[in-house]
């Protein structure tokens, strides 16, 4: 009985493993699929900066997609009553 028991417990684990790894897989397609689309509207006004001659334009795209998001941190002084937020 006990061994019936364990059996059944082992091919359960078994089919949730595979619907884990398959669930995985296809999350794991549309990552890969979400960040080729961004990764085509990003370049995409590149490419088309230099072919316009637009260099600066170009370079400030190009070295602020390189450095990627930087949260702003807001200050706070107390010294001269000067509050920022």
């Amino acid at each position: 009985m006990r061994k019936a028991r364990e059996k059944w417990l082992i091919k359960g684990r078994e089919k949730e493993e595979q619907e884990y790894h398959h669930k995985r897989k296809e999350a794991q397609k549309i990552i890969r699929n979400k960040k080729k689309t961004y990764m085509k509207n990003v370049t995409e006004p590149i490419e088309e900066d230099q072919r316009q001659n637009n260099t600066r334009k170009m370079y400030q795209m190009v070295n602020q997609f390189k450095k990627g998001y930087r949260h702003t941190f807001n200050t706070l002084r107390m010294g001269d009553a000067d509050l920022r937020f």
